[in-house]
This record gives structure tokens, C-alpha cells and sequence, in this order.
């Protein structure tokens, strides 16, 4: 779901870390293998699931909380595997033509994302049912996939001059809606929870749009920043919608509140006429400049955490923890950082715990914090992307006006096809379909291309 990529400054055999797709584990690999913890009793410990040892990886999701998880090797790049990590077996594996930069699945679909193409995966029997090809050159990976099966859209940018979002029917196999969310390149993107609403960021990083995936009308506009632009690695919805995070490479972590119900009173209030304060305030707002209106329009930061350093990737997620609403923070130094999030509207988080996710025993010791100001940063360690992988000279190429301009559907369980196939082998079937609901036995040991 989450995952920060085209990091050509990160040496290979680092640590990439990434949530699963409803906040409640996280997936740590270093140059000796990988781990899954449990995010249930995080504001004390980190309780660790599984740990092996493998080749190492620049890409790990976990399907939810079952036992199925899709790798990318930094020795494969091209090739992705589905595993059943309870199981210790290797499902089945595809090779693509070009870098596999992404991956992302929920338990209708998995999508493969290379620089010019989107691979659209049946998981109940991992079937090629889709291909977007000749997508506008995108060489971090960015894409998002709904976690939501009634709504399973995926989104990509739609240009490489501006900020289009293109939104697509992963289910019945079409495109949805183009959304103009912003007038430079997109930088990050994230659907909601229910997958009816999907925010983005553009490369300038300033402003946070909202907007429904479903007809693309604009639901809120978020004020990150006035002075400087910055670099947006991570947005995230709240696991209740309510909230939105943001992390850039300045030092601070932005929460947003989504207030549905002041929406809809301030759009009921500037259709009346008795008003007489908001008659004069749209008086006023008529004289001035529409990039000074907009930003009294603008939503402010709920609240903020301010971390110790700038310059580090860090990917966030809100949560509920027993009962109560968290912030977690998964940084490029090796931690992560578990806050509370005030009542009061402007206040600081306050920090709970540090873990560290770079030890090797059987579970996750925290680190007693005296103050935030004592966080020290580790530039040895890195998080999420293709972290030494070169990116690939060939493939398709995308179209001079940056649309997507041409879709294949194969029928088969693989597609191969000059501008980027994607061949796949194992024993993917009903035990494997089994294993997306829960973690029923899996048929089906290792297999190769």
C-alpha cells in the first residue's frame, strides 16, 4: 500500500519497511531477510509474526492479515513471487520485461507497476487479466490500489507535465474518471479506505487535494506549507477516514481533519443570502486575487509532529491501537515512532514509543525516550523503494501527450508481448484462493521461470 521508491542516493542491502493494506502489521527487510510484526500492542511492544531469511528485497506486501506476501528481490527486479510465509512455500512467480517498481494488491486484484505499464492480476488464481501499456513515463513507481473490493479502483498519473489522476475500474476493467488534481507532476497519491475518496499531492508539495474517485469533484484543499515547496513521499487516510497524514523531507509530519459534516454546513452557508457576514466576506474576496482567496479556503493542519531532522523519508499511517487513535511512523533511520494524536485542535502529538526494527531477536525492543530532541538519525538505513535497483533502458514507450493510449486483456495466465509481457509459473488454484481469505494450507511448493 505504502512504499518510497526511485532512490538511486540509497545503497542496496538496506531497510525498507511498509504497512500492510488496514494498518495492522508491518513488513521490515533488511540484507538478511524479512519480518512481519503485529501492530496490536505497538504503544508497548513489537510483538514480531515471522522472520526468514532471503535474498535481499526492495519490495514486500502483505495481503491483510493473512499469510500471503508478494517479494521483489534486489537480485530479481524483474520477478515477483507470491509466498505464503506461514507455509515457508513459494506460490507462484511472474517475470516482467522491464524493473518491477511497485507493487499493490487487496484481495480482488494485485498490480504490477513498471516504468511504462500496469499489470492487473486476478489473486484468487493470479491470472493476468489486464494490461495498461503506454502509460506516461513513471519511473518511481506511482500508483495506488483501493483496499476496498466494492470500490476497487487503481490510480496513476496521467501526465508527465501536470498533475493528472487517472482513476480505473480494476474489476470491470475500464477507466473510471481523469481527475485535473494539480497544475505540476503528481507526487504522491492514496485512496481512502472505502476507495470512494483519493488524495494527492503534486511535486510543489504546498497544497493536499481530496476528491471522490468516483465522479472527481474536489472535497477539501489542505494548506500544507506557504514559504517553501517540498518533497511529499507519504499520504495516508485514517483507518476511520477522519484523518489524513502527510510526511515530506522537512521534519515535520502535517495531520489533517477531515470535517465532512463543516463541509457540507459551509456549503449550505454561502447558498444563503441572509448571511450578512458571509455576503461581506464574499464582497471582499471579489476584490482580491484568486490565489489569496484560495488560500483562505484552505484547510490547516489538525495537528504536527516535528522530528529531530529534515531530509528523511518517512512513511506514516493512523490507526486505532486498542481503542485508541495512533500515529505511526516508519522512518529511513531504522524506527519506528509511535504518537498520540490530541483533542485540541494545533497541538503537538506526543510521543509514546520508539521501536527499533533493525534488531534480530524474536521481538522488538523499545527504546526508552527521554525527549524528542534525543532521536538521533542513522543515514545507514533506508526506507521502502528500489533501493539499488538500476532503472531499465527498455520497454514501451509512452505517448507524446502523456494519456494511457492503448490496454491489452489477455485471456490466459500470462501475457508476453515485446513492450514489457509479464511469464508467470507455480501453483496458483483453489488452495491458493483458499489462502487469500485466511491461512487455510496452501498446495504447491517453489517454482521457477
Amino acid at each position: 500500500m505504502m512504499s518510497l521508491l526511485g532512490r538511486p542516493d540509497v545503497d542496496a542491502g538496506e531497510v525498507f519497511v511498509n504497512f500492510n493494506q488496514n494498518i495492522t502489521s508491518l513488513a521490515v527487510a533488511t540484507s538478511g531477510g524479512y519480518s512481519l510484526y503485529s501492530l496490536g500492542s505497538v504503544d508497548s511492544t513489537l510483538d514480531k509474526i515471522y522472520h526468514t531469511k532471503s535474498d535481499e528485497l526492495f519490495l514486500i506486501e502483505r495481503l491483510f492479515e493473512s499469510s500471503l506476501v508478494a517479494i521483489v528481490s534486489q537480485r530479481a527486479p524483474r520477478k515477483l513471487k507470491v509466498c505464503h510465509f506461514k507455509k515457508q512455500s513459494e506460490i507462484c512467480n511472474y517475470s516482467y520485461a522491464n524493473t518491477i517498481l511497485a507493487v499493490k494488491l487487496n484481495r480482488e486484484r494485485l498490480i504490477v507497476c513498471l516504468e511504462e505499464s500496469l499489470y492487473i492480476h486476478n489473486i484468487q488464481d493470479m491470472k493476468v487479466v489486464h494490461t495498461i501499456r503506454d502509460t506516461p513515463c513513471n519511473p518511481l513507481g506511482l500508483c495506488a490500489l483501493s483496499s476496498s473490493s466494492e470500490h476497487c479502483y487503481l490510480a496513476y498519473p496521467g501526465s508527465v507535465t501536470s498533475g493528472e489522476v487517472q482513476i480505473f475500474d480494476a474489476i470491470n476493467l475500464h477507466a473510471k474518471t481523469m481527475i485535473p488534481a494539480h497544475d505540476t507532476p503528481l507526487a504522491a497519491i492514496a485512496f481512502s479506505p472505502s476507495g470512494t475518496e483519493i488524495a494527492t499531492a503534486s511535486e510543489r508539495g504546498t497544497v493536499i487535494r481530496v476528491f471522490s474517485s468516483q465522479d472527481g469533484s474536489r472535497l477539501f484543499e489542505l494548506r500544507r506549507g506557504l514559504k517553501r515547496c517540498v518533497s511529499i513521499v507519504s499520504l495516508s487516510f485514517s483507518n476511520c477516514s477522519e484523518y489524513l497524514v502527510s510526511s515530506s523531507n522537512t521534519e515535520t509530519v502535517h495531520i489533517f481533519r477531515l470535517d465532512r459534516s463543516a463541509a457540507e454546513t459551509a456549503d449550505h452557508g454561502k447558498q444563503s443570502t441572509d448571511d450578512w457576514m458571509g455576503f461581506l466576506s464574499k464582497t471582499v474576496t471579489s476584490y482580491l486575487p484568486t490565489q489569496v482567496t484560495d488560500v483562505f479556503s484552505q484547510g490547516r493542519a489538525f495537528a504536527s509532529v516535528s522530528l529531530p531532522e529534515a531530509g528523511v523519508r518517512r512513511m506514516c499511517a493512523i490507526t486505532t491501537i486498542q481503542k485508541q487513535l495512533r500515529l505511526l511512523i516508519a522512518s529511513q533511520d531504522g524506527y519506528l515512532y509511535v504518537y498520540s494524536i490530541p483533542s485540541i485542535e494545533g497541538a503537538e502529538c506526543q510521543l509514546i514509543k520508539r521501536h527499533d526494527l533493525r534488531l534480530e531477536d524474536h521481538y522488538a525492543m523499545d527504546i526508552k525516550v527521554d525527549s524528542p530532541q534525543t532521536l538521533g538519525l542513522n543515514s545507514g538505513v533506508s526506507i521502502g523503494g528500489a533501493a539499488g535497483v538500476p532503472p531499465s533502458g527498455s520497454g514501451a514507450s509512452g505517448s507524446a501527450d502523456g494519456k494511457s493510449t492503448a490496454t491489452d486483456k489477455p485471456g490466459g495466465s500470462s501475457s508476453t508481448s515485446g513492450g514489457g509481457g509479464a511469464s508467470g509459473s507455480g501453483s496458483a488454484g483453489a488452495s491458493y484462493a483458499s489462502a487469500v481469505k485466511g491461512d487455510e494450507p496452501v498446495g504447491g511448493g517453489p517454482s521457477s521461470t
